[in-house]
């Protein structure tokens, strides 16, 4: 899938989540359903750390190009290391080790922790690495022909004012988790989330996703995980813009209106 495809699944995948933490007795709070819808949508992006054209390397200049180009060589040196007799050669490393269930929860459980020894700037750079890939998935016109800085102005704007308002009491800073010194927690979740919808939309194109590893299937470590080849579709195509981009829309508007009461 393409950038706006992946936040807009993201953003409509947490709304989803909303709604069933409201029926399971959870609700979110307003601040922690759009602050994670957010978030979730940027996270979308990350998996394609491994890609040095994807929209996340452009993101923050220099800065984000150049972690493109380690992580790719990193995972495609976790994939020689670990791959059996069934996996084709590779040249590179894009769609192995990011794309997998394991990174994404790595992931998460990396911004949680930031979130909890950082206090409110650990809170307020996960906040502003996610609200400036969101701009550049969901708002991903505009920021083609805006400056980087702009952006990133957005981006830390953004992420001043939601911060801002989760730290008001009953806003969610201690949504689910509710022990003293556990405020943002939560902050990871999102961030899992996001990066395995963007896993299962890839898995949905022509290539598939390696969503398992490392946990091996047949002769193959390294699985890509899909429908029936009949079933998959180029990134990109008619069928992600025309179909997938407005069912996201509108599953994301349901679940939403679902989360906050009112079906």
């Amino acid at each position: 899938m393409m950038g706006p495809a992946h936040s807009l699944s993201g953003a409509a995948a947490w709304l989803g989540a909303g709604a069933a933490a409201a029926a399971a007795g959870y609700a979110m709070p307003w601040p922690v359903l759009v602050a994670g819808a957010l978030i979730c949508a940027g996270a979308a992006l990350a998996p394609d750390l491994d890609h040095k054209a994807a929209t996340i390397s452009r993101a923050f200049g220099p800065v984000s190009r150049t972690l493109c180009e380690v992580v790719d060589k990193l995972s495609y040196a976790v994939y020689k290391a670990t791959k059996k007799q069934g996996d084709p050669r590779r040249t590179g490393g894009h769609r192995t080790l990011t794309h997998t269930w394991l990174w994404a929860v790595m992931i998460g459980a990396g911004a949680s922790a930031v979130a909890y020894a950082g206090g409110r700037w650990g809170v307020l750079a996960i906040l502003f690495i996610h609200m400036v890939l969101a701009v550049e998935g969901l708002l991903w016109r505009a920021a083609r022909v805006s400056s980087d800085i702009l952006v990133w102005l957005l981006g830390a704007t953004s992420a001043w004012m939601l911060a801002g308002i989760l730290d008001q009491p009953g806003n969610g800073a201690n949504w689910l988790f509710t022990e003293p010194g556990q405020e943002y927690l939560w902050l990871g979740l999102p961030i899992v989330l996001g990066a395995l919808v963007h896993d299962i939309g890839d898995a949905l194109t022509v290539s598939g996703c390696p969503i398992l590893w490392p946990i091996p299937v047949g002769r193959k470590r390294w699985y890509p995980l899909g429908p029936p080849k009949a079933m998959r579709f180029r990134a990109g195509a008619w069928v992600e813009v025309k179909v997938l981009m407005p069912v996201f829309m509108l599953l994301g508007g349901i679940g939403g209106a679902a989360a906050l009461g009112f079906i």
